[in-house]
């Protein structure tokens, strides 16, 4: 199988390019660096930086996870722009040069979040409630998603990715996590009380390559782990897989001073279940925090 991926230099990109390779699948990677696709992603892989690239070969399917981080800094006007451009204007630019071919892919799986709902409060989300509360990730998240489905009109099925927090232990959230858990400062954030719809990322990476092996997956599935903690748990169980105390919490005010907007990304959460990829027949390898955080950190100190 062809497949294109864009954000294939990310978090979940990497690994994922190693997992198709192995597997015997051909790869090209849709990069705003595409001469470092090699280096990244492995020397069987193409880089390609417009779509337009990619020439007249067949392409059987697309996964398009690309888009900057959306908690690494306060949400400005200009980051909202480049958190808006680098998901939904990608995407636009992806399903008109789709639409444009003369053969299509018979898939796209295009990445969304948990955010899709907004803060959720203590509700059990699953892929065919509303969003909650219309906060400027669940518009994010809705754009996205929209943008995507807009290639159905021409043939091809979509896959919706809601991913909750991705769990490893070389980037994303848990790495800026680490120095103050590993120093015995680490804690809740705010009363604790927080839905953490979670996955680890070998789970992420073996969900999307089970979504995209199946002949009859569309829609949304909810990418996160059939138990989702609350964040003081998480907090703990981060705590015992580092050997470390997890007492010191983040108080909300401090937050929203430091952080405005995004803050209540952190203070609010979602109880997301992923009912549709249950239902479908996948099997999650790390079902529990403790187990997910002890694979991830077993040679903590």
């Amino acid at each position: 199988m062809h497949i294109l991926l864009t954000g294939g230099t990310g978090l979940i990109g990497r690994p994922l390019c190693r997992y198709w390779l192995q597997q015997g699948h051909r790869l090209t990677v849709y990069s705003r660096t595409p001469e470092r696709v090699v280096e990244l992603c492995g020397a069987e892989v193409r880089g390609i930086g417009e779509f337009a690239d990619y020439g007249d070969e067949p392409l059987d399917a697309v996964v398009n996870l690309a888009g900057a981080p959306i908690a690494e800094r306060p949400w400005t006007h200009k980051r909202k722009a480049l958190l808006w451009a680098s998901r939904i204007g990608l995407t636009e630019q992806l399903v008109d040069w789709l639409q444009g071919r003369a053969q299509k892919p018979h898939l796209l799986i295009s990445g969304s979040a948990v955010g899709w709902y907004g803060d959720g409060g203590e509700r059990e989300l699953h892929e065919d409630h509303a969003p909650v509360i219309e906060d400027f990730a669940a518009q994010l998240c809705g754009a996205w998603e929209e943008t995507a489905r807009r290639a159905e009109a021409f043939g091809v099925r979509v896959v919706l990715l809601r991913t909750g927090l991705v769990l490893a232990s070389h980037g994303g959230f848990l790495k800026r996590l680490l120095l103050p858990f590993r120093l015995g400062m680490g804690g809740p954030i705010g009363n604790g009380r927080q839905w953490m719809p979670w996955i680890h990322l070998q789970d992420e990476i073996a969900l999307i390559d089970f979504l995209l092996q199946q002949e009859d997956t569309q829609g949304p599935y909810n990418a996160c782990a059939p138990q989702p903690v609350r964040n003081k748990a998480f907090a703990q169980a981060l705590g015992r897989a580092l050997h470390r105390p997890a007492l010191l919490p983040l108080p909300a005010p401090v937050l929203r001073v430091g952080l405005g907007e995004l803050s209540g990304l952190l203070l609010g959460g979602q109880k997301a279940l992923p009912e549709r990829a249950l239902a479908a027949g996948f099997t999650f390898r790390f079902t529990d925090i403790d187990s997910a955080l002890a694979d991830l950190f077993k040679d903590a100190a």
